[in-house]
């Protein structure tokens, strides 16, 4: 029954008394309520405890059936119930209580709106073929979220990360984040620039972004304290709602780094859309993030720019969603909802005041439903009469938010005629001279990395090398601290065995194992005072049952994690490991938001499965395979995905490796330069991806990622029965500071002369194949064939191959995968493969041998049987005494 919708098109059947059994000689019988201590909202007025059911239908209606529509009985927490029905029936939810302050309130609420709604007018008269995505028809937005930034920060917040997509975006921008008007014209009629230097030469820029998608960030003053909150706006992509997990994982990354341990000071703010909110499973993924322990932020406030049309569809009409109201996906968390009519603007505000205080109070979601429509089309060049005649009828003899409050505030004599036109006449005069700036705009402040990441380079400037190894000393100190257990401690016995085999590693420095290596690159890191966090599904055991990182007492229950105990004093949340809710989409975006707020952490996710990345792949290709390009954001975020073919059918068998080749952006063709540092060449690089065969390898790519002076994203093909092979081990002296780092090529273990004539097959390949291809090489007795594993994939290091090209000058080059020659890497490699050959003379495209699957639609075969037989065809064909025929 309340009164929400602008357009008077969603007119619910009224709920009439006579269904009740209810006449109108009812209305003025007369109940006695009681005197209530305990009830809060109109039930516990001590001065009428006998009402008639004409005033509590009247005060009911006030209440509830206005311009805001309150849904909060469903929250299962009786407090939280009553602490809303208070505020929404005694008058500060519903404005029926006015403070004495509100006059003044109403005048900056009447400022904020003429902002808003001018800017829109302004951008539609002189640049009438432009796109912007204007929020004419929800122009209450900008004050409503004006109101709900002041009043957070009159309840104690600093800092706000803030995410939208398109609609209303450069509204937003230009009246609450202070970017310049002139910047945004100009990057409508002429396009985004990149930025001049302050000194001649190279400026990196990357390839820019649209002027819809950029962030933004800026110190506002608040109004009501003497402070200013911190708000940044989160470069998206079109994707909507994709930038929603990770606006929350920079809030929560915020938060650690600041000691923000109750997330009071830290918030974060999302701004939706109706059709996106319902329809995006990415929404509920994210939702469901709020209260998991090291997920949560203490509350989002969700605003919903409810057009009531997604895109061109018609949700009344069927077509759009399968629940009443597109906010209905937030009740399963038991968050509260306010819709609100979006032509009253003072109720905007109120209820966004609301979201703010429920947030400080409760620290949990909250949403606004900002029931409004679009003026316009999808955007202002399209024609919405085509989809939607009836509505855009209505519409286009409908006064705006501004006539209709500014009518209302002459009608109170709170402004005259007078008043208002010096309040347009002042923002014309300044979007006019904006406008006359715009044509010489010049972007001259390169927007790079925030004060955290000082002193990290941008591609030109090349970084130095770094040592990635530990001295033994060290190494021997931190896993002693991670073995040792508490006493009194009753492990599972399976668990107590594989502490005591590593007790005897780091002791002997003998047969140290992948997950062992991975533990020492966890602890060293921890020691050295960086954080490093570890999320996914089933990584506190490990899904193959390997890491560990979380014990559990097998008669009390209580859980210990040895990573909190590398150092004395070690501050709380330095280590940080968390099983995820069953998702992939969400929680990637979360890491990746954490990974961007400061270089000095080690942030991975694990895939439980490699090829479970499908689902996330939104994030991989919108965010993390091309941030820094776009939005100059570097990252360091660490992607496990478990790959191997053991005969475990299509889903199970590999992460489809070829993708992330695929999102590479070294060229093929061209041998890049690589002195005085192979950083260079990574530098340049987008991402790396590698697929590492031995544990020390692993523990020095994973310290790589911290010790140099960018951020690069590092896609990890990681190991499943390598974690258990016998000859995947390494010795301490592969990790120790000596000489020894990150092998981009692993050399053929028994080549040692630079050149070996009487080697007559070069086999190069990546990953466990590798240990496959040793054993085919020992059975048969070949010693003319040399094997070499290509560790890092991309950036392809041609300087190795070259190296081990030259070093057997007359072998047949073959490219070994176990893949299908449609996967895997030997799309991506072939053609570079060649670029070293001819480099170094050694031949054409059709000398490279190829020894694989057959290409295939599906990624493995589901029969064991098939798999053995595929798997042991290939590797005899790799090492057959014959020369290996062209496929």
């Amino acid at each position: 029954m309340a009164k929400l919708d602008p357009l008077g098109l969603d007119v619910p059947d009224d709920l009439d008394l006579s269904l009740y059994h209810f006449t109108d000689a009812d209305l003025d019988r007369k109940f006695f309520l009681g005197f209530s201590t305990t009830t809060p909202g109109f039930l516990s007025d001590d001065d009428t405890p006998v009402v008639t059911l004409r005033d509590i239908l009247r005060k009911l209606r006030q209440a509830y059936c206005g311009a805001v529509g309150y849904e909060y009985t469903h929250i299962p927490d009786r407090a939280k119930r009553e602490w809303l029905r208070d505020r929404i029936e005694t008058g500060t939810g519903n404005g029926s209580n006015p403070n004495p302050n509100e006059k003044n309130r109403r005048l900056v609420t009447l400022e904020s709106l003429v902002r808003a709604t001018l800017f829109e007018n302004f951008l539609a008269t002189r640049l009438p073929g432009s796109k912007r995505y204007g929020i004419d028809g929800g122009e209450a937005l900008v004050p409503g979220v004006e109101a709900l930034l002041d009043r957070a920060a009159e309840l104690g917040v600093e800092s706000v990360v803030m995410g939208t997509s398109h609609r209303g975006r450069l509204n937003l921008m230009a009246n609450v984040l202070g970017r310049p008007v002139s910047q945004i014209i100009s990057e409508l009629t002429v396009g985004p620039r990149p930025a001049q230097g302050d000194t001649a030469g190279p400026i990196f820029t990357g390839t820019g972004e649209l002027y819809l998608q950029q962030g933004v960030s800026c110190d506002r003053p608040a109004r009501g304290s003497n402070s200013n909150v911190h708000v940044s706006l989160v470069a998206h992509p079109c994707h909507l709602e994709a930038v929603d997990p990770v606006v929350i994982g920079k809030t929560r990354a915020k938060q650690f780094y600041s000691g923000d341990v109750d997330g009071a000071k830290t918030m974060s703010v999302l701004i939706h859309g109706d059709g996106a909110f319902t329809g995006q499973g990415v929404v509920y993924e994210t939702l469901n993030l709020s209260a998991l322990k090291n997920y949560a932020t203490g509350g989002t406030i969700h605003v919903v720019l409810n057009n009531r049309v997604a895109a061109t569809t018609d949700p009344s009409a069927g077509t759009g969603r399968s629940s009443p109201y597109c906010t209905d996906v937030a009740r399963a968390l038991g968050a509260p909802v306010f819709h609100v009519n979006a032509d009253d603007v003072e109720a905007v505000v109120r209820v966004c005041r609301l979201a703010a205080e429920w947030r400080q109070a409760f620290r949990s979601d909250v949403v606004v439903d900002l029931v409004c429509y679009r003026r316009f089309g999808h955007n202002e060049v399209d024609d919405p009469t085509l989809t939607l005649p009836k509505m855009y009828k209505v519409i286009k003899n409908h006064p705006s938010s501004l006539n209709l409050y500014e009518q209302k505030l002459q009608r109170a004599g709170e402004v005259s005629n007078e008043d208002l036109h010096k309040i347009h006449e002042k923002f014309n005069m300044l979007l006019n001279e904006e406008f006359a700036k715009s044509k010489d705009f010049v972007l001259n402040k390169r927007d790079w990395l925030s004060a955290s990441w000082t002193g990290f380079k941008p591609p030109e400037q090349i970084s130095r090398v770094f040592d990635t190894g530990v001295k033994q000393d060290k190494l021997k100190s931190a896993g002693r601290a991670i073995t040792k257990l508490p006493v009194n401690f009753k492990p599972h016995k399976a668990v107590k065995k594989l502490f005591q085999q590593r007790v005897r590693m780091i002791e002997t420095g003998e047969g140290i194992d992948w997950a062992f290596a991975e533990a020492l690159a966890f602890a060293t890191l921890l020691e050295e005072g960086n954080h490093v966090r570890l999320s996914g599904q089933d990584v506190e055991r490990g899904n193959f049952n390997q890491r560990h990182a979380i014990l559990h007492d097998q008669e009390t229950g209580s859980r210990y994690c040895p990573f909190d105990q590398v150092v004395m004093n070690q501050n709380e949340g330095l280590f940080t490991v968390s099983n995820s809710l069953l998702s992939e989409y969400a929680v990637l975006g979360f890491e990746m938001g954490y990974s961007m707020e400061n270089p000095n952490s080690l942030v991975l996710w694990e895939a439980q499965f490699g090829d479970f990345a499908n689902c996330a792949q939104v994030i991989f290709d919108q965010f993390l395979s091309c941030a820094e390009a776009r939005w100059l954001r570097q990252t360091g975020l660490v992607v496990l995905l478990p790959h191997g073919y053991d005969g475990q059918g299509p889903d199970h068998s590999g992460a489809h490796l070829e993708r992330f080749l695929q999102m590479c952006n070294d060229n093929p063709f061209i041998i890049p330069e690589m002195e005085p540092t192979p950083n260079r060449q990574i530098q340049e690089c987008n991402w790396q991806v590698v697929n590492v065969t031995t544990p020390a390898n692993y523990f020095h790519v994973l310290r790589r990622q911290i010790h140099r002076e960018f951020r690069k994203p590092l896609i990890v093909m990681a190991p499943k029965n390598l974690l258990w092979h016998k000859d995947c081990k390494s010795n301490i002296a592969e990790f120790d500071n000596q000489g020894t780092g990150f092998k981009r090529l692993i050399e053929d273990p028994n080549s040692h002369p630079s050149t070996e004539e009487s080697v007559n097959r070069l086999i190069l390949c990546s990953g466990k194949v590798y240990y496959e291809l040793d054993n085919e090489r020992k059975s048969s007795g070949r010693t003319d064939v040399a094997i070499c594993r290509v560790e890092q994939l991309c950036p392809f290091p041609y300087d190795l191959v070259q190296r081990e090209l030259k070093r057997y000058p007359n072998a047949e080059i073959v490219w070994c995968q176990e893949e299908p020659m449609n996967m895997g890497p030997y799309s991506y490699v072939s053609p570079r493969l060649h670029t070293a050959m001819r480099a170094v003379g050694r031949g054409s495209f059709e000398d490279i041998k190829y020894v694989g699957r057959a290409p295939s639609a599906s990624a493995a075969t589901g029969f064991p049987s098939v798999h053995a037989q595929e798997q042991s065809l290939l590797l005899k064909k790799a090492l057959e005494p014959e020369p290996i025929k062209s496929w």
